[in-house]
């Protein structure tokens, strides 16, 4: 297909009178010691680089610490796509997770009986194909190249035996956790399992200051490990004055008009 060529959509037969393939669910232990040998692709300093800038906009890969990182994307193998082509399709099952490297890539989806319709587009980032590796259900869409792209995949294997077992004992930890912290005390347990999945750890070095008096709140924080300093400075005063301790299950940092730094 020329760059001139008008771009379609995909046609009826893609998805017309298609029979849905059977998904087979592998079985899957988190808690099981995985002594499977590594998968290794080997990459250019140069697609290395490229890959690591990619992977900045996944929020998948938030929960891996570094040595899972650097699994994934030994893992990883590149996969050059032409304007026009199917990476995906919905209802197959599901054989690789892929994140965006180059190109736009048009999404669409069909609902019964209907013709497939564009619902959106990833433009030169972004990820997709994870919700059949993770649920083990067909794919939920189809997912076209509207240009000539590069992508970066990850096989199924791979995708569930690091990423899953990341996710889930991230969730565990945080839940246990967040038991401990007596503001969530009145939290049912899902309640309590959504924000494990969205807490981020971040760590700061000792002095190092959190947040500083006077500036934007913009992040709610717990205290996992450690211990932070709260002290406060009034405006016709020389130095900060020391005001409590945060130790573990404590928090600070949530109101807008909170006039303390938090410092290690």
């Amino acid at each position: 297909m020329s760059d001139d060529e008008e771009f379609s959509g995909p046609p009826p037969g893609v998805y017309g009178n298609r029979r849905r393939v059977s998904v087979c669910a592998e079985p899957f232990n988190p808690n099981q010691i995985d002594d499977s040998p590594k998968v290794v692709h080997p990459k250019t300093d140069g697609q290395r680089s490229r890959l690591r800038g990619s992977f900045q906009h996944i929020f998948l890969f938030r929960a891996l610490d570094i040595e899972q990182t650097q699994e994934v994307m030994d893992a990883m193998f590149e996969k050059k796509v032409t304007k026009g082509e199917y990476v995906i399709v919905q209802g197959d099952d599901g054989d690789n997770f892929y994140v965006i490297d180059t190109g736009v890539y048009d999404i669409f989806v069909s609902v019964g009986t209907e013709e497939p319709k564009n619902v959106g587009k990833y433009d030169n980032k972004g990820s997709f194909g994870e919700l059949a590796l993770m649920y083990n259900t067909p794919r939920a869409a189809t997912i076209q190249a509207a240009s000539d792209g590069i992508l970066w995949a990850l096989d199924r294997m791979t995708f569930r035996r690091i990423l899953l077992t990341a996710a889930f004992k991230k969730r565990k930890l945080y839940e246990e956790f967040l038991e401990h912290v007596p503001m969530l005390s009145s939290l049912e347990r899902y309640e309590k399992m959504t924000l494990a999945d969205a807490l981020q750890a971040k760590k700061f070095q000792d002095g190092e200051c959190i947040i500083k008096q006077g500036d934007e709140a913009d992040n709610f924080y717990f205290v996992e490990k450690g211990k932070v300093r709260v002290t406060v400075k009034a405006s016709d005063a020389a130095e900060e004055v020391y005001v409590t301790g945060v130790e573990k299950g404590g928090y600070f940092g949530g109101e807008k008009d909170l006039n303390s730094a938090a410092c290690l």
